[in-house]
């Protein structure tokens, strides 16, 4: 599944080699645009150009998979995007999702229902100025909509060509396994991170079927830089907090892409150097709970 990178060219963010993703190989240390949409994810933002130059300067960093999603703004993170960056470099990888909606800044509702999953793929493939979307996730189970009806919707959408490949997200094993009962899934992104492992047994599900697991939150929204053992292990190493949680991910497991996201060209500078960071057996045990 991993592919350690080689060679004098390779890019910070590409340091951790690469993950296949159905057909197309991605670098295994993604990013996250969540956070280029205004404060709480609601709305745009009035510094624009700098998101823009922030999601250039991920690409040129080596980030060759960005993960983003229609609720993001709602709607801003993809227009950003493609604002930002289309035409498209051919190695970029562009995943999004459906199936959350935000009425207001403080909700995130899930709906899953197959003819608004129709229209949010309409959406995100104008919005992103695509033709055919790489990796299109449900973004949750809606307990109001059977599984099968939402996934099998998606699943149509693929065969119908507007769909390369489909992941799910804030699932259990069970529908997973549902899922994948209804067409190939690729890809996994529930939340995950050192302080945060509930979804251990979906991410062993994952490498038993060469499925990618893309961890949300994964500096659990500031917990594991607060980490007492991350602190400790960061400083034996000459290494940030963020660098160490990163690299713990991806020497956790070989079909790990953490996609962490930020505002900051400091901080992304930041993250796409825990690429470089291998960490010992010492390491990873004062790591362990």
């Amino acid at each position: 599944m991993a592919v350690a990178g080689k060679g004098q060219n390779v890019k910070p963010a590409g340091a951790a080699g690469t993950l296949r993703l159905g057909d197309l190989t991605v670098n295994r240390l993604g990013f996250g645009a969540m956070r280029v949409a205004g404060p709480q994810i609601w709305g745009g933002r009035r510094d624009r150009a700098d998101m823009y130059r922030l999601l250039k300067r991920a690409f040129d960093l080596g980030h060759n998979f960005f993960d983003t999603a229609d609720s993001y703004g709602p709607e801003v993170s993809e227009n950003y995007i493609a604002e930002a960056l289309h035409p498209y470099p051919k190695e970029l990888v562009i995943a999004t999702k459906g199936g959350l909606v935000r009425p207001s800044r403080h909700r995130w509702d899930p709906c899953g229902r197959p003819e608004h999953l129709r229209r949010a793929v309409d959406g995100s493939l104008r919005r992103l100025r695509r033709e055919r979307i790489d990796l299109y996730q449900l973004h949750a189970p809606d307990p109001n909509v059977p599984f099968e009806d939402s996934f099998g919707a998606l699943a149509e959408l693929q065969r119908a060509g507007k769909i390369r490949h489909l992941g799910v997200s804030n699932v259990s094993t069970g529908e997973l396994e549902l899922a994948r009962r209804i067409a190939p899934v690729v890809s996994v992104q529930n939340e995950y991170n050192v302080e945060d492992r509930s979804s251990d047994g979906v991410l062993a599900a994952c490498e038993k079927a060469g499925i990618a697991f893309i961890p949300w939150f994964p500096l659990g929204a500031g917990r594991a830089l607060r980490s007492a053992r991350v602190k400790r292990t960061a400083a034996h190493l000459g290494a940030t907090p963020a660098q160490v949680a990163l690299a713990w991910l991806l020497a956790r497991s070989p079909v790990m892409l953490p996609i962490p996201g930020t505002q900051s060209i400091a901080h992304l500078e930041e993250n796409a150097a825990a690429a470089s960071l291998r960490l010992s057996r010492e390491d990873l045990a004062a790591l362990r709970r």
